[in-house]
């Protein structure tokens, strides 16, 4: 049987890569600033470990659950100048959390 591209070996995990651009490895501090919501005004800041990077998202880790899909974020990664994001996706795995965003341009 023919297996796709980037399609895992195991029988039980046979997930297909379906990113359209290249991942490069990525270190470093990252911090994030949401704006307030009506329970808690003013803005959040998180920090967090950017974990890897292409030129239209990044990859990071922090223990904060309370992003959601959808939701915009400006960033700075290592106090680079600050840039805007959309969350594409969170994992949540007890107290690590990960998420993936989108850059905004």
């Amino acid at each position: 049987m023919k297996r796709s591209a980037g399609t895992s070996k195991s029988g039980t995990d046979q997930r297909v890569e379906q990113r359209r651009e290249p991942r490069q490895s990525g270190a470093g501090d990252v911090l994030f600033l949401m704006a307030g919501s009506e329970g808690s005004p003013g803005r959040t800041e998180v920090r967090g470990q950017l974990l890897d990077r292409s030129p239209s998202g990044i990859r990071a880790e922090h223990g904060f659950p309370g992003l959601t899909c959808g939701q915009i974020v400006e960033f700075r990664i290592n106090g680079s100048a600050r840039s805007r994001a959309r969350v594409v996706w969170t994992r949540i795995m007890g107290a690590r959390v990960e998420t993936g965003f989108f850059i905004l341009r």
